[in-house]
């Protein structure tokens, strides 16, 4: 069987789909992956062979548009404005953003890119004839393939957020170069998604009208040699802080938290270990002894040794948190952080709260109820155990040839 994966241009939105690729090679199938060019380096790491012929918006552009779109229609929750959102500066007002202009000179020079990727990619699935088609829910190439092969397709969600959420914080991206009816479909809607593979916990499992084919999550952060200090077991309770390796970029320098989040570690009986880009940390100047600061330490070695974690709520740190059955504590930034976060921490597994209410003082408070009250770390493993319930990767290749 030939399968062909099509992914957006962000690692995390498709981490979750690596194991299922490596789970469909081992079975004995092909497994390539249409993808933009500056993605062929990361897939090339995780050994899935790359096609580099799509093209769209750049993601944080995406991102800020829709950040927006929410402060114009009152979503915004923050007491500061989204920044611009194509030169990324921040905005005195809404007005200092023409969406006039944008319209007209931005919006259809990324429609054409887009629509060029879309045409690529059909060009390549059309030679390749690919059984089954794999794609995330910003990727929706993937759809229009499948539907022009009449091949099966299937969407991966990366995280607790599904594909029919509220509007002013959808996943699923719009068809703005009108590639599907230029090929003579119907226009475009999140109701062309027929079949989702969800890595989820049953209990946190998020909203979506298709037909879910629950998957065990098995986390992939990357690559790195593991640390020698490692496979010594803590003296203290470990505290993980572990920051968005884009957060800055699509929502502004106040999402840059660490230095307050170390604060609020000042004088607590923990070892905390701080992960973070390499920009991330050399922003943060000096820090205590106390702390280990390491680049880039891929969460699933760390977490399964850590009491508590602090993060953004993207949706891999969240995943591989529950993976390890870690109480979080969560400030989100964006919409999509902010409804994974409140999904957990519903199920009592967590602590959230919003980007601006996040100060040494109240992250201190939250991360001392994660670490004296046991009934975190009780719901953390509870919806571990959920997770762990599900088909494997390897399970789940079965179900796929039968599609």
């Amino acid at each position: 069987m030939r399968v062909l994966f099509t992914v957006s241009s962000w690692p995390t939105h498709y981490a979750a789909m690596v194991p299922l690729a490596w789970a469909l090679q081992a079975a004995g199938h092909e497994v390539t992956a249409l993808c933009s060019p500056s993605q062929v380096a990361p897939l090339s790491a995780t050994g899935i062979v790359p096609v580099p012929v799509l093209d769209d918006w750049e993601v944080n552009v995406r991102l800020r548009l829709q950040y927006y779109e929410e402060a114009v229609n009152g979503h915004w929750p923050y007491p500061w404005l989204p920044l611009h959102p194509v030169t990324g500066a921040p905005l005195k007002s809404l007005d200092d953003f023409d969406r006039t202009e944008f319209e007209l000179r931005h919006a259809p020079v990324y429609a054409e890119r887009t629509a060029k990727g879309f045409d690529a990619g059909v060009a390549f699935a059309r030679a390749w004839q690919p059984d089954l088609v794999l794609h995330d829910p910003a990727s929706f190439e993937g759809i229009l393939i499948a539907e022009l092969l009449d091949r099966p397709a299937v969407l991966c969600l990366w995280g607790p957020v599904g594909t029919h959420e509220p509007a002013h914080m959808s996943i699923v991206p719009q068809d703005h170069s009108k590639s599907f009816p230029r090929y003579g479909l119907k226009p475009f809607t999140p109701d062309m998604i027929r079949t989702v593979i969800d890595p989820c916990p049953a209990a946190i499992a998020p909203p979506t009208p298709a037909d879910r084919l629950p998957m065990q999550y098995v986390p992939y952060n990357g690559c790195a040699p593991m640390p020698g200090w490692l496979l010594k077991p803590p003296d203290r309770p470990r505290v993980c802080i572990a920051w968005s390796t884009a957060l800055t970029a699509t929502a502004g320098a106040r999402s840059y938290l660490l230095p307050e989040l170390v604060r609020a570690t000042n004088d607590l009986d923990v070892d905390v270990v701080l992960t973070a880009t390499a920009e991330d940390v050399a922003a943060l100047g000096p820090v205590p002894a106390s702390v280990r600061v390491v680049e880039r330490l891929p969460l699933r070695l760390l977490l399964p040794s850590c009491a508590a974690v602090v993060h953004h709520g993207g949706s891999g740190s969240t995943l591989t948190s529950l993976w390890a059955g870690v109480p979080q504590l969560l400030p989100t930034f964006a919409s999509e952080q902010t409804v994974t976060a409140s999904r957990v921490a519903a199920n009592g597994a967590a602590v959230h709260m919003l980007g601006h209410e996040a100060n040494a003082a109240s992250v201190r408070a939250a991360l001392e109820r994660l670490l004296s009250d046991d009934s975190y770390r009780a719901a953390a493993g509870r919806l571990r155990t959920q997770m762990r319930s599900q088909p494997t990767p390897a399970d789940l290749v079965a179900t796929l040839e039968k599609l």
